[in-house]
């Protein structure tokens, strides 16, 4: 009808393409959240909001995660609860405790939302959950200093409220990465040759069973635990996805460049600085260079967390690291995309393109040296026709 016509075209908008094309959107900042924050009070949690900076509706620290410290002091517990993330990911930054997933209420079958499951954890563990509908309960046994527990907790809540979708579906299994697991992976790695040592970097990514193909924490969750070897510098690298980056431990002097830009020797033009400090985190836009250097004489450790496990998924998260990007770039190439196309679907692809464009440059060339021939006379075809059809 035509009221349905009106109320359908009401919300209708449509933009000229070049203008429109990269809409003017608040930018991620350049925040960091000290460890002060969390190394003193009551047992709380303590949010990163800066939804209001980026005029998204709900909490968020990026637009599609939020990102909180959680204090606990000793002997004492506090519940968090995220109904809506498909993912939530804990590491402990100091003390230890346990940690339970209530059951919650029974519907009316008798059954409840959750199994009751309870964990132990120490300094450096990190553990991960499925969307959980009902709360859990962090409690704080012991702590080696500050008299209370630090969690780094994070969930991507923000992007299914952007969405306006509730999970229903538990896409992995809870998950738990124990500080000593991850150390021995990191020396086993570490007596190993490779591309990490050519550029500084000597990490583990924290994979899930679940997410086999994009080896990331969860679907929408990614994270590294990374070190920087004292006295070292790592290179200009850029993702497209938001890093929300935890410093585990570091000396003085050791810090990240981060923005926009590289000159032709790869370095970072009009850098910004975010000094590292043990507990603290800095967030580094997305599409930005940022380089790492430890001025110290001691290992410095990093954690990252992102919502990378999306962008895997869409084959988007485009990781870059500039000295792969010179040496195109010097060569004359300038590549769209650094996600590896050497699958033999694509090598198939290009040899059949390059075999058409040979096959119709050929055709191009008979057209051009070919003969002309007179146009049939169309009395005569006609006449032709006619007769066959009698």
């Amino acid at each position: 009808t035509k009221e349905t016509e009106r109320r359908w075209a009401k919300d209708a908008q449509i933009f000229e393409y070049g203008s429109a094309a990269n809409p003017d959107m608040k930018p991620i900042p350049v925040f960091v959240h000290p460890a002060v924050l969390h190394e003193n009070g009551d047992t709380r949690i303590i949010p990163f909001d800066i939804s209001e900076t980026l005029d998204i509706e709900s909490p968020c620290t990026s637009p599609n995660l939020m990102a909180s410290f959680v204090r606990i002091n000793v002997a004492e517990e506090i519940t968090t609860h995220a109904p809506n993330a498909t993912s939530q990911a804990f590491y402990i930054i100091r003390g230890s405790g346990t940690t339970t997933i209530t059951k919650g209420n029974q519907d009316g079958d008798g059954k409840y939302a959750e199994k009751e499951e309870t964990i132990s954890w120490n300094t450096g563990d990190m553990f991960c959950v499925p969307v959980t509908r009902t709360e859990m309960i962090h409690s704080c046994v012991s702590a080696e200093s500050y008299g209370g527990a630090a969690i780094y907790w994070i969930h991507d809540e923000p992007l299914m409220n952007y969405l306006g979708v509730t999970p229903n579906v538990k896409k992995f299994n809870p998950t738990l990465y124990k500080k000593s697991d991850m150390l021995a992976h990191v020396e086993e790695i570490r007596h190993k040759t490779g591309d990490c040592h050519k550029k500084n970097r000597l990490g583990v990514l924290l994979g899930n069973a679940k997410c086999a193909q994009t080896k990331t924490l969860s679907h929408v969750l990614w994270s590294l635990l990374n070190s920087i070897p004292g006295e070292t510098i790592q290179r200009p690298h850029r993702h497209n996805s938001v890093a929300l980056d935890l410093c585990v431990s570091a000396k003085p002097g050791v810090y990240t460049l981060m923005g926009k830009e590289i000159n032709s020797d790869g370095d970072i033009i009009d850098p910004i600085r975010c000094d590292w400090a043990a507990g603290t985190v800095f967030v580094t836009p997305p599409g930005w260079w940022h380089s790492h250097h430890n001025g110290s004489d001691d290992v410095a450790w990093v954690l990252p967390i992102q919502d990378a496990g999306l962008f895997t998924h869409q084959r988007t998260l485009d990781i870059r690291f500039v000295d792969d990007e010179l040496k195109l770039h010097h060569a004359g190439r300038i590549r769209g995309s650094a996600f590896s196309i050497t699958n033999n679907a694509y090598i198939k692809m290009s040899k059949q393109t390059k075999r058409k464009m040979t096959m119709d440059e050929a055709k191009n060339i008979k057209l051009i040296t070919a003969q002309k021939r007179s146009a049939p006379d169309a009395f005569a075809t006609k006449r032709k026709i006619v007769k066959t059809s009698v």
